[in-house]
């Protein structure tokens, strides 16, 4: 029973390494397939969090992949979360918006929440702009309001850069400035032109898909998180790894539990999200006029 148990891990592990030997390939697969579509070259990527797809609407010229049609390409099976890649041009700036992200809760792997980045990775985008939809565990931070993300805290216990290093160097990427710093005066400027009261803050993720607990908040708050969320850090390690420069806008939707009284949904997360979407677009589409400027 032993040799059975022993062999049979020793598959099991040989099967995550090949598995993951198989993901640049399929991430080259699905390239090719994006690229008979647009030949378009974006300067940023966005991937937009519950509730914020709308921005995508916005943009001109617009070649739209739904990702059931690219192969490899995970699907989302979130309420809010469309499902497609979208190329095109807001204030003349070439873009790749992602409309309905993957999560890690919904069952895949990992490398399967973060293989949009890996797309962009062989895409050239030298900048990923990433947001997402957050609970208030700080109560200075409130529904309706958006939060530049200065740092994080990984709570899911995975990281997306275990396994073989298929899409090279660093091994081991620095992670001191991954929200990148010397952006953070130009984006308060711009929220400050457009009347935005932008906050600063550490995002803090969990696995989900339950919300927190009042005990679980409490310890995020001593642990010095301000908000929580579900998303995004495993895409900002991939575009981390790959060199790419990253701005993270968290809206904050709710407070967390043990905030308030008030018992939490998902219909509370994307109906905020709906409200301040104008206000949202205004700060994406300040910063991205001034790309190159950054």
């Amino acid at each position: 029973m032993a040799e059975q148990t022993a062999g049979s891990y020793a598959v099991s592990i040989a099967v995550q390494i090949n598995f993951g030997g198989m993901l640049k390939e399929k991430v080259e697969q699905a390239l090719e397939f994006i690229r008979q579509r647009t030949d378009l070259k974006p300067k940023a990527g966005i991937i937009l969090g519950s509730g914020l797809g709308p921005f995508a609407d916005t943009l001109k010229n617009r070649v739209e992949i739904p990702t059931r049609d690219i192969p490899h390409y995970p699907q989302s099976t979130v309420e809010g979360h469309a499902g497609a890649l979208i190329f095109g041009t807001h204030k003349d700036v070439p873009l790749l918006a992602v409309k309905g992200r993957t999560h890690f809760y919904e069952g895949y792997s990992i490398q399967e929440v973060t293989f949009v980045i890996r797309i962009m990775q062989m895409l050239k985008i030298p900048l990923l702009m990433v947001t997402n939809a957050a609970g208030s565990v700080n109560p200075k931070l409130r529904p309706g309001d958006l939060m530049l993300i200065t740092d994080h805290v990984n709570f899911l216990f995975q990281n997306p850069l275990r396994g073989p290093a298929e899409f090279g160097q660093p091994r081991f990427p620095d992670m001191s400035d991954v929200y990148t710093r010397k952006f953070f005066s130009a984006i308060d400027r711009i929220a400050l032109d457009r009347g935005i009261a932008l906050k600063h803050g550490v995002l803090w993720v969990n696995t989900g898909p339950t919300y927190e607990t009042a005990a679980e908040v409490r310890m995020v708050q001593r642990f010095g998180g301000d908000a929580v969320s579900m998303s995004t850090v495993p895409e900002v390690i991939v575009a981390a790894q790959a060199g790419m420069k990253v701005i993270g806008v968290s809206c904050i939707t709710n407070y967390a539990t043990g905030i308030v009284a008030q018992k939490l949904s998902h219909d509370e997360v994307t109906e905020t999200a709906n409200r301040v979407k104008e206000k949202f677009t205004q700060l994406m589409s300040g910063i991205i006029e001034i790309l190159n400027l950054l």
